[in-house]
């Protein structure tokens, strides 16, 4: 059993939760995740990267978005309850080395599992840029975090609510026409990791995307995560969930990602129903 010590809403659909894992929180490294399991009626298993982590005080940090009904009652749980299962470290820690300038970018929730990514950049000795963005305003998260690395990083909303306005791929662009960006890392929604990538191709510069697929055992065993990378079938639980952009299959990832879509929508639906029943 796995205690929730702490939890903060972001906005209407976005919540942080700190949970007491300390094996979890010591073994963890940067570009990983974890599987929940809520318990009792309900043991969907739900992969969620590990935004933070804490080994003295033995905790993990997770940052979520209702979409379905595993994360619509994950987010009615409060600070002293208990979470069932909570399996991990997952998955390939990302690759870390001084490799110059990287431009870490970060859409919606992606914001916060790029927080220990771009951490561990830093202390590699890069110099790290960074651009987050949301549709609007109140969606920006992880901004105070973010700027202990980088006090000048770049806001960017759809409509112009704050920081600059468009999309995550100008500013980006921006860097890379200066021609000294080494390596880029983008974590959000995969519409905006493929034209990240798109962007990247254009000046020829590495780039490390972080996949959220389709997910069940998190073990490689189930093969409901696959992608297509290189040419290759890659499990996103075991290969990844990190890959190289230029090699990702953008069409059918983003196609397989659609697959439930509707189911998740209509669960939320009904819990919200029962919700406001009670």
């Amino acid at each position: 059993m796995y205690r929730i010590v702490s939890k903060e809403q972001f906005s209407p659909e976005v919540f942080s939760m700190e949970i007491e894992a300390p094996m979890i929180a010591r073994e963890r490294k940067a570009g990983q995740f974890v599987i929940i399991q809520k318990g009792g009626d309900f043991n969907e298993r739900v992969p969620l990267t590990i935004a933070d982590a804490d080994e003295e005080k033995g905790t993990i940090t997770i940052v979520f978005q209702r979409v379905g009904a595993s994360t619509y009652l994950l987010a009615e749980m409060n600070v002293g309850d208990y979470i069932e299962n909570v399996l991990g470290p997952l998955g390939s820690p990302t690759h870390i080395e001084n490799f110059g300038r990287v431009v870490c970018v970060g859409g919606g929730i992606g914001v916060a599992p790029l927080f220990p990514i771009a951490q561990a950049l830093k202390n590699a000795g890069n110099d790290v840029k960074i651009i987050i963005g949301a549709r609007t305003k109140d969606l920006i998260i992880e901004e105070a975090k973010m700027r202990t690395i980088d006090p000048d990083l770049t806001i960017i909303t759809d409509d112009g609510s704050y920081g600059l306005k468009g999309v995550v791929t100008e500013p980006l662009k921006a860097l890379l026409e200066k021609g000294d960006v080494d390596q880029v890392v983008a974590i959000g929604p995969g519409i905006m990791m493929k034209f990240c990538t798109k962007t990247a191709a254009e000046f020829n510069t590495p780039i490390i995307v972080s996949l959220n697929t389709i997910m069940i055992d998190g073990t490689g065993m189930c093969g409901g995560c696959r992608v297509s990378v290189g040419g290759e079938t890659k499990f996103v639980c075991v290969d990844g969930p990190e890959f190289d952009g230029h090699l990702v299959d953008w069409d059918n990832m983003l196609m397989r990602q659609r697959t439930y879509k509707d189911q998740e929508a209509e669960a939320n639906h009904r819990c919200r129903l029962e919700g406001a029943g009670r």
